[in-house]
């Protein structure tokens, strides 16, 4: 088995982010490896944002995706604050365009090993079980892929299983 030196972790800040963060942290500090955080900023929020523009309100993409980002930075230092992290100081990469081929990319850019990420996003009846990223990401990813339960997503899916 190959040595796992680097770890990315992709956060789509969602409720399950610090979960995720955490125990990515508690990973790649037990191994010894690094670890950076991946954030997509989804292209077509993107496109809808300049379809609005093009109605004629006071908005723009490169506007929308800078707020994105310090919104995001804030969110990121909240979860730094609440993380067990000892060494806090981790790169995180934004891209802005389709979430799974962007991550695809950092995976080979960043030479990672590892992949850890929540297996929901964004909560609808399509992909109850799995977000369609997370699913996608399984089928496709060239590196393994460590899914994140938080504590009530698993009670539930250990219920189901006993029942």
């Amino acid at each position: 088995m190959k040595q796992i030196s680097k770890i990315m972790v992709a956060l789509g800040f969602t409720d399950y982010a610090q979960g995720t963060f955490d125990y990515a942290v508690t990973l790649a500090e037990s191994l010894d490896a690094e670890l950076f955080i991946a954030s997509i900023i989804n292209s077509k929020d993107v496109d809808a944002v300049g379809a609005i523009s093009s109605l004629g309100y006071e908005v723009d993409g490169e506007h929308y995706i800078r707020g994105i980002k310090e919104e995001r930075k804030k969110l990121l230092q909240g979860i730094l604050d609440q993380s067990p992290c000892t060494r806090c100081n981790i790169p995180v990469v934004f891209r802005t365009g389709h979430p799974i081929e962007e991550l695809l990319k950092l995976t080979i850019e960043e030479n990672a090993d590892l992949i850890i990420m929540g297996v929901k996003g964004r909560t609808d009846l399509k992909n109850i079980l799995m977000g369609s990223v997370a699913e996608k990401m399984f089928r496709k990813s060239p590196v393994p892929i460590l899914s994140y339960r938080d504590k009530e997503s698993s009670r539930r899916l250990q219920k189901r299983i006993a029942s």
